[in-house]
């Protein structure tokens, strides 16, 4: 996962991330990586309109977010 996660920030990808909290409640949430370190990671959260910590083993699954191009005829 943490691969994945290096592979994300470098591209500058924006991710759907689903993620475990520490209550055992699941959210999806749309990320953008800032830095890793160690076993966590400093993201900018996009439905909570500011920077978050995650901890990776936290992650459950995470999801590249492709933007498709309109077609103009």
């Amino acid at each position: 996962m943490k691969e994945q996660l290096i592979k994300a920030m470098q591209r500058n990808q924006l991710l759907n991330l689903m993620y475990m909290a520490n209550s055992s409640e699941v959210s999806k949430r749309r990320i953008k990586i800032i830095k890793i370190v160690g076993d966590s990671f400093q993201a900018y959260c996009f439905n909570k309109q500011a920077k978050r910590t995650f901890m990776i083993d936290s992650v459950l699954a995470v999801v590249p977010v492709f933007h498709k191009e309109r077609e103009v005829v």
